[in-house]
């Protein structure tokens, strides 16, 4: 008798629908056949075993599983509790008073027949109501997360036993419901890091609130100890909050790379990612025989930090050149090729030399002739033109640290950063894709920032001076845009073109000696 329910196979954020079939007729032989890995082949015996703790047997008929369509591979161990419940179906040793076809059905099973938790299930969940199914069986830890889809029915079960009982009849589970909005709005400005516990930096301050009203890249130079760790990580508290579509979007990544912790729904907040300056290249872009999403595609909506950018692998920052520009990461394999969205902040820190005090107000640098040079070559020119901001961080002093008066706080400085992204928004509100100064091409860029003849003169003694590139004259006119939006200015002025200019630090001619 043949057996059918569906599962699914999760393709860089997207899912498709997988239809396990399975019949069992006269002969002998077990039989697997759909492209499926070592993982899903080694699932006869996860399923066999389970099966007989709960006092049913594997067939000792000839077996066939076809995992539809043969052409997809089919990867991971999520596939065992489907094929379980249509080897009950079609040996006859369960009625499903439920219509097994209906539902898509996903969870690894345990040899005690208990379900572990899965990856992917939003992404899944969305494409099952897309498809019109009734309802989506799935392990409990995982239920939250695709309860946040609405008009499907999410079962969550515990173990094999409890997902053949609710197929027959025998046992009722109420659907899951997660009031999504409610979930979300209750915990989208919860962060644990504020501005208002930092004394002194009012400039580094300044700069963050920059980038953070118009999206921009920033690097932030300093001895140590100067809190560069400390303000970066700050930084997502002042950002606008997540749009439900930016938490769903966000949250389908985190899903596919099985970051989301145990009975996790929907993320709320920006994501902010520290990776260690010995990560890989494909750990930090994404990748794999079978792709998934890195670092960049994890800060998603967010921001990306790399602390000592320097110690980084030349080819781990070269990669990030692309993803940069284009907000997304393009990975192409032999039987496939998916794209991961990358629509992040970049947020760097860095000493100035090796012992980390060349232009310190009071320490001398002890590092030899042409060090510094060689350490700040190690970052190319080309990433460099993609940061706009270079801050200069410079220690703080004992009467600032010591200072009781309150300082400014997220919730403060996130209100400016607001009203500034609320003009970018009508601004750009004809343009698809774009919402903030950051995000304009080269041609919006000479549409939308033009300037005086006294701006003019002003940025040409600057690039002469400084030898500009010409990705970093964008960079200035883009910066001077946002600090003009701040300022609640539809001009960009020359104070304002002053203060972007002298946010390219590592331009200036002898900055390393």
């Amino acid at each position: 008798m043949l057996a059918k329910t569906f599962g699914s196979a999760v393709f860089g954020v997207d899912a498709s629908m997988i239809t396990i079939e399975v019949n069992v007729a006269q002969g002998l032989g077990f039989f697997m056949v759909g492209l499926a890995d070592s993982a899903v082949r080694e699932s006869q015996q996860r399923v066999e075993a389970s099966l007989k703790h709960f006092g049913y047997k594997m067939p000792r008929q000839k077996m066939v599983i076809n995992l539809a369509p043969a052409d997809v591979r089919k990867e991971g161990s999520a596939y065992d509790l489907p094929i379980a419940l249509s080897i009950l179906k079609s040996s006859g040793q369960i009625t499903c008073e439920r219509n097994l076809e209906s539902y898509v059905v996903m969870g690894e099973l345990s040899l005690d027949g208990l379900l572990r938790p899965i990856k992917g299930v939003l992404p899944i969940a969305i494409e099952a109501r897309r498809q019109g199914l009734k309802g989506f069986i799935l392990p409990t830890e995982n239920a939250h997360e695709a309860a946040i889809v609405n008009n499907i029915d999410i079962i969550p079960v515990e173990s094999l036993a409890d997902a053949i009982g609710y197929m027959t009849g025998a046992i009722s589970i109420e659907p899951l419901v997660v009031d999504t909005r409610d979930l979300f709005f209750a915990t989208q400005n919860e962060y644990e890091a504020d501005f208002e516990h930092v004394q002194g930096q009012e400039n580094i301050k300044r700069a963050l609130e920059i980038a953070a009203a118009g999206g921009h890249n920033a690097i932030m130079i300093g001895p140590p100890g100067a809190g560069k760790t400390m303000l970066a990580k700050r930084l997502p508290g002042i950002l606008p909050p997540l749009t439900l579509p930016e938490a769903l979007e966000t949250t389908k990544i985190h899903s596919v790379a099985g970051k989301l912790g145990k009975r996790a729904t929907l993320v709320s907040r920006r994501p902010f990612r520290a990776p260690h300056h010995s990560i890989s290249d494909v750990a930090l872009v994404g990748g794999g025989g079978f792709p998934q999403p890195g670092e960049i595609s994890l800060a998603h909506n967010g921001v990306l930090f790399l602390d000592e950018l320097p110690e980084f692998k030349r080819s781990v920052l070269e990669v990030m050149r692309q993803p940069l520009e284009e907000r997304k990461v393009s990975i192409s394999r032999a039987r496939m090729a998916v794209e991961f969205p990358a629509n992040f902040m970049l947020i760097a820190s860095m000493n100035p030399c090796p012992c980390g005090y060349y232009n310190h107000p009071e320490k001398e640098c002890v590092c030899a002739p042409g060090t510094v040079q060689k350490y700040l070559s190690k970052i190319s020119g080309p990433l460099l033109d993609r940061i706009d901001l270079h801050v200069e961080v410079t220690p703080v002093s004992f009467d600032q640290i010591s200072s009781t008066r309150k300082s400014e706080s997220s919730a403060e400085i996130r209100e400016r950063v607001m009203e500034a992204r609320l003009r970018q928004i009508r601004r750009f509100e004809t343009r698809k894709d774009i919402y903030s100064n950051a995000m304009m091409s080269p041609e919006m860029v000479k549409e939308i920032c033009t300037i005086g003849e006294a701006g003019k003169t002003l940025l040409r003694k600057a690039m002469e001076r400084l030898g500009l590139s010409a990705r970093a004259y964008d960079r200035i006119l883009k910066v001077s845009r946002t600090i003009a939006d701040l300022a609640g200015s539809d001009d960009i002025k020359v104070e304002h073109l002053a203060e972007a200019i002298q946010y390219r630090s590592l331009d200036r001619e002898n900055w390393a000696g």
